[in-house]
């Protein structure tokens, strides 16, 4: 029964977003007898299931005259340390009134989001505020790659110039490659699962504030990753670091 019950809480805390091995994760944190087998049957058994995603949808705008960086990742997204690897990614939310696009960067060491930026327009400065975001809280060393698609956001001359000021490496995935972009994407995706599609959005401004509670309230700092052992983004960077 405290199983059962610790479960269910879990299961409201982590936003119905967990799955059998981050809930048998969480269930072993609090020190319970928590198998997967077990687990899994007690998830079946009581209605307890992650929420799933939906087809994903293109944005890129690969349709331009700017320069196409190299792709140095080649899919390659794990990092022995921070600020060696960061990949960038757009994606739009709906709301009443008009689309709210969002610009996202993984530090893919941990997987947290270490720059974002929300805006109504579809223009180069959202990666560019983004960027700055993530560039002012970590101080990336020269050579960290920063990765995106081949997206004019990404492409223009004021995101390149900040790169090459910063001393990043910039890394674009192939023409039409999602699979090269893979983390950032899912990221994102995650995001639509687990705050935006469980309700509607009035404006950007509302969906502003959810996503700074979700990024900085359970995304950064509790959600548990498998690439990650199912730790945390924070407590999996605190023990590498």
């Amino acid at each position: 029964m405290a199983l059962l019950t610790h479960t269910g809480d879990r299961r409201r805390a982590s936003l119905g977003s967990y799955g059998r091995p981050r809930m048998t994760g969480e269930l072993k944190e609090l020190s319970l007898d928590a198998r997967h087998r077990r687990v899994g049957r007690l998830m079946r058994q009581n209605g307890v299931k992650a929420l799933r995603t939906r087809k994903h949808k293109a944005t890129t705008d690969g349709d331009h005259s700017l320069n196409i960086s190299p792709n140095l990742l080649f899919q390659d997204f794990w990092a022995s340390g921070p600020n060696q690897k960061w990949t960038g990614d757009i994606s739009y939310i709906w709301t009443h009134k008009s689309w709210a696009y969002v610009a996202v960067i993984l530090n893919l060491h941990s997987r947290r989001a270490v720059g974002w930026a929300i805006s109504n327009r579809l223009k180069s400065d959202l990666a560019v505020h983004a960027l700055v975001m993530a560039i002012a809280l970590r101080r990336p060393p020269n050579g960290c790659i920063h990765h995106a698609d081949r997206g004019s956001q990404y492409c223009s001359h004021n995101d390149q110039k900040l790169l090459l000021q910063h001393g990043l490496r910039t890394s674009m995935s192939g023409k039409g490659n999602c699979y090269d972009n893979a983390t950032v994407e899912t990221f994102s995706k995650t995001i639509k699962v687990e705050i935006i599609w469980r309700r509607s959005w009035p404006a950007r401004r509302s969906v502003e504030f959810a996503l700074l509670d979700y990024i900085n309230g359970f995304s950064n700092p509790r959600r548990r990753h498998p690439a990650l052992g199912c730790k945390s983004r924070l407590a999996y960077e605190r023990k590498t670091a």
